[in-house]
């Protein structure tokens, strides 16, 4: 059986010492080769940074100004509703940007890189923190991109290290989920199909777009069990600050960091669980 090539493969994070034991450090390692394996990976492939952050500068301008004055959030006085979607986008760019790296998870086991990965040394959980650092890297730094457009809308940002941290545990949350999502997927088609029908409702449902308060009793419901909306709240606490935030009837900014560190810990969790498991 032919021997599967693979140059940028972390085995090399994970070489042995005379005595048959890992080198000290092989788990760090392991996650900064696999995590610049995805930097450099996303470099080369142009067209992902035009997907990720072209579709919702799209959606922000189209729906922006398409609303723009025959919408006004209640309870926020004299503000414009592209500065009350404007959080929604930056959260609309990390969950488009964690999408497109997950998906690699089914490119690496076509092209032979994940069984080669799997029955290395490495720790499977290496593998998975490896994978998610680089996924929730490159949606904070599009994010922080997107975020240099906020000016425009006179937004001027509250607490930019709160914002980096919150947009930070956003995006490894969601890309923790992608990977969950993509890990049982054996075509980019299926995955697709599965964001259409989950990643972007959850989107639609977090408050980006119209608050909760307008909304039928129902759909308040799902919106309060929807993890992305502590989320975004989150996001919009550290945008606006506590005077603007404490008005827009969001969840308490404790509560929103609580709820999302949570979903964030279990998603983690259980992609390590499942690749764990046998393929």
């Amino acid at each position: 059986m032919a021997r599967v090539e693979t140059p940028d493969a972390p085995q090399r994070a994970e070489r042995r010492a005379d005595d048959g034991q890992p080198l000290e450090g092989s788990f760090w390692l392991s996650v900064v080769v696999l995590w610049r394996r995805e930097m450099v990976r996303f470099l080369r492939q142009r067209s992902r940074i035009v997907g990720a952050l072209g579709s919702p500068l799209i959606f922000w301008l189209l729906i922006g100004f398409g609303v723009g004055n025959s919408f006004s959030p209640a309870g926020q006085g004299a503000m414009g509703y592209q500065e009350y979607f404007f959080p929604g986008t930056v959260v609309l760019i990390l969950l488009f940007t964690s999408i497109f790296s997950t998906i690699s998870i089914i490119e690496d086991r076509k092209e032979g890189f994940l069984q080669a990965v799997l029955v290395s040394p490495v720790p499977r959980s290496a593998f998975v923190l490896g994978k998610l650092a680089g996924g929730a890297s490159l949606a904070l730094g599009q994010g922080i991109l997107f975020m240099l457009l906020a000016p425009l809308v006179g937004i001027s940002v509250a607490s930019i290290p709160v914002t980096l941290l919150m947009l930070a545990l956003v995006a490894f949350s969601l890309t923790a989920l992608g990977y969950i999502i993509a890990w049982k997927m054996d075509s980019t088609q299926g995955f697709h199909a599965i964001m259409n029908l989950v990643l972007i409702p959850m989107w639609l449902l977090c408050g980006a777009i119209f608050p909760a308060s307008g909304a039928p009793l129902w759909l308040r419901t799902v919106i309060a069990i929807n993890p992305l909306t502590y989320g975004l709240s989150a996001v919009r606490w550290s945008i606006y600050g506590p005077e603007v935030a404490s008005g827009m009837g969001l969840p308490g900014f404790g509560l929103s960091v609580g709820v999302m560190a949570a979903f964030g810990v279990v998603v983690f969790m259980a992609a390590i669980s499942m690749t764990r498991r046998p393929l």
